[in-house]
């Protein structure tokens, strides 16, 4: 397949397919309230929404993962978001569009990403997703960047590396979709940090909007 036909799409889940950050950023911000401290605003959340909850305790607290007190207050943080994992995130449109297109049509799509199975899965029911594969960081020994994880996506939906196209917000994503022979896409609409240029990252293609991305994938 070319890369401008794919037979399958796979995507990251956070930034990429789903907008997760407000719900990350409420329970962000919960943590420092918890710790007297006032809301950061929702674009410095947003930003690191990709780097993961450890992320966000040193975005909201100051505390590095190797200060002591950073392990409590992680754990703080993630239970605040399950509270409240779909309350305010949705599929970016007009993605949603393109998956009922693309799944009237046969075609098969998954999610692969690194956030764990206790979120993603009821994020995923929540907004009433029906992927043919979801691989989350602990369901295997490795995790993107590693290819594992998008090389066991494409067994389940019974295609080759070569006929997916892996969709991502994060240079890890583009480093683990050449690392499985996949055709590596780099979206810039998700949670990018301010010194991150896309255009940098070991792409094939790269779309700053969702909407960019459907025209391309438009199916006659």
């Amino acid at each position: 397949m070319s890369q401008s036909s794919p037979q399958a799409l796979l995507f990251d889940l956070d930034g990429t397919l789903v907008d997760t950050a407000p719900d990350l950023a409420m329970a962000t911000n919960r943590l420092r309230q918890l710790h007297g401290q006032e809301a950061l605003p929702y674009p410095r959340i947003r930003a690191q929404v990709s780097n993961g909850g450890s992320a966000l305790v040193t975005l909201a607290l100051g505390l590095e993962p190797s200060h002591p007190d950073h392990a409590a207050a992680r754990q703080t943080l993630l239970d605040f978001y399950a509270e409240a994992v779909a309350d305010h995130s949705q599929v970016f449109p007009p993605l949603d569009r393109l998956l009922l297109h693309w799944s009237d049509r046969s075609r098969p799509w998954g999610i692969v990403t690194n956030k764990p199975r206790l979120y993603a899965e009821p994020l995923v029911e929540a907004l009433g997703l029906q992927p043919g594969a979801l691989l989350c960081a602990d369901d295997l020994p490795h995790k993107k960047p590693h290819p594992e994880p998008l090389l066991e996506a494409a067994r389940r939906l019974s295609v080759t590396p070569q006929e997916c196209w892996y969709l991502g917000d994060h240079v890890r994503d583009m480093q683990a979709a050449r690392a499985a022979g996949m055709t590596a896409i780099a979206v810039g609409y998700g949670y990018i940090a301010e010194e991150d240029d896309i255009r940098q990252w070991p792409a094939d293609r790269w779309f700053d909007t969702a909407e960019a991305v459907v025209e391309a994938l438009s199916l006659p």
